[in-house]
């Protein structure tokens, strides 16, 4: 004869289960707080002063299709997009009779400014200048082909010319800067795989200790 099978009650470890749920969150706190995982960036900009080039650059008459920006990124991106489209129909005509111009409100929040200057890179803008609160972009005349020796024009300094290096030195930094957060934080790490051993190695005896008072 075979024996009823008794059923058992399952069993918990309380505080073990609280230290794995709990101090995972506390951790991710912290690094919400201090920014641990924060990621900086910045472009080089160089606007040049009042000087002759600006007023060469200004001299070349267009008929300007304005665009004007006076408010916060989510609440200029239907005029942003209108104007990254301006941008590539003036760039793929180019059109040498019109011109945009866009005007930089006193409220217009700086990442719109940052947003148009991105524009500028995606849409391979390369003739525009700021003076004071507006951007001007032209286009000039394509030089005439003839039968002397073929001249490519090289953009230096252009992003898409690296891409392939831009992206490596990218994917290296990013490593760089996760190994440092591991070094900066090996003991919160380490702190918590102490714990989840603990913690296993509790459940376990507490698990045998059970067993061999219901027998």
């Amino acid at each position: 004869m075979i024996g009823k099978r008794e059923k058992r009650k399952k069993i918990f470890y309380v505080p073990g289960m609280i230290s794995l749920v709990l101090i995972p969150l506390f951790c991710f706190y912290h690094f919400y707080k201090v920014d641990a995982f924060k990621d900086e960036r910045c472009i080089s900009i160089n606007i040049p002063s009042d000087s002759i080039e600006i007023g060469n650059f200004l001299s070349l008459k267009r008929d300007y299709q304005v665009f004007n920006f006076q408010n916060s990124l989510d609440l200029e991106r239907n005029n942003l997009n209108k104007l990254q489209f301006a941008l590539r129909n003036l760039n793929r005509t180019n059109d040498t009779i019109k011109g945009i111009q866009i005007h930089l409100g006193k409220k217009m929040k700086y990442e719109v400014y940052i947003r148009i200057l991105d524009i500028f890179i995606i849409e391979k803008m390369l003739l525009y200048t700021q003076y004071k609160d507006d951007f001007f972009v032209v286009m000039l005349p394509k030089p005439k082909l003839s039968n002397t020796k073929k001249i490519v024009p090289i953009v230096c300094g252009y992003w898409e010319a690296n891409k392939d290096y831009f992206l490596e030195e990218e994917r290296k930094a990013k490593l760089k800067y996760t190994i440092s957060l591991y070094e900066k934080y090996w003991i919160v790490f380490l702190g918590y795989f102490g714990i989840v051993l603990i913690n296993i190695f509790a459940v376990v005896k507490f698990n045998k200790n059970q067993n061999y008072n219901q027998k």
